[in-house]
């Protein structure tokens, strides 16, 4: 045997069958997720399954803050802007952050008017039946109502738009490589140029 290699020394009866990890219930669990969502969709009727309206808020950091998603709730400025009391927000499915600051006004717009967006499209049920109070949706919305299944205004990132154009003969014919060693040679040879016309110009004046 030649070299100093590593002796042989191979460990293979490790009883690998009592270290199989098997999956047999993920059927079953997915079964019982399903009646879960059902259970839960029919406890909150008629309110929506996914829960209460989140604001559209900006990643924390250098790296993610270029990023939208949804936040915690919606600040106590941006419950004003939009004309709804605090107290209220949370009895129609808003809901409220009161530590969140608003740093931009964009972002403060835009809340508030998803929360007018919102409004307009909800219909609020009357806690008693027989007591129809101010604000309460009327009977004829109250019977077409149905329950929102699923996430309703999700927080949607906009795409960068992409302008086409048409290639035209003047830019088949640009050469760009030709165009970049021209530009390499002009900027390496600044300092000796300016020289040379600085000392030519001494000599006119001489």
């Amino acid at each position: 045997m030649k070299h100093n290699n590593v002796i042989p020394n191979g460990h293979f009866k490790k009883h690998w069958q009592n270290y199989v990890r098997t999956w047999f219930n993920q059927p079953a669990r997915k079964t019982r997720r399903h009646i879960a969502r059902q259970t839960k969709a029919a406890t909150i009727f008629p309110r929506p399954t996914a829960g209460s309206l989140r604001p559209i808020v900006h990643g924390q950091t250098v790296k993610y803050n270029m990023k939208v998603r949804a936040g915690r709730g919606f600040s106590l400025e941006e419950l004003k802007a939009a004309g709804i009391p605090k107290k209220l927000a949370r009895t129609i499915g808003i809901a409220v952050d009161h530590r969140r600051r608003n740093r931009s006004l964009e972002g403060l717009q835009i809340n508030a008017q998803r929360i007018k967006t919102y409004k307009a499209k909800i219909v609020i049920f009357p806690r008693v039946a027989k007591e129809v109070k101010a604000g309460d949706s009327s009977a004829e919305e109250l019977a077409s109502a149905t329950q929102v299944q699923g996430p309703y205004m999700p927080v949607v990132r906009e795409q960068p738009g992409i302008e086409l154009l048409k290639v035209t003969d003047e830019m088949k014919s640009f050469d760009a490589y030709n165009k970049l060693r021209i530009e390499r040679t002009n900027a390496r040879h600044v300092g000796v140029r300016l020289k040379r016309a600085a000392e030519a110009e001494k000599e006119e004046k001489k």
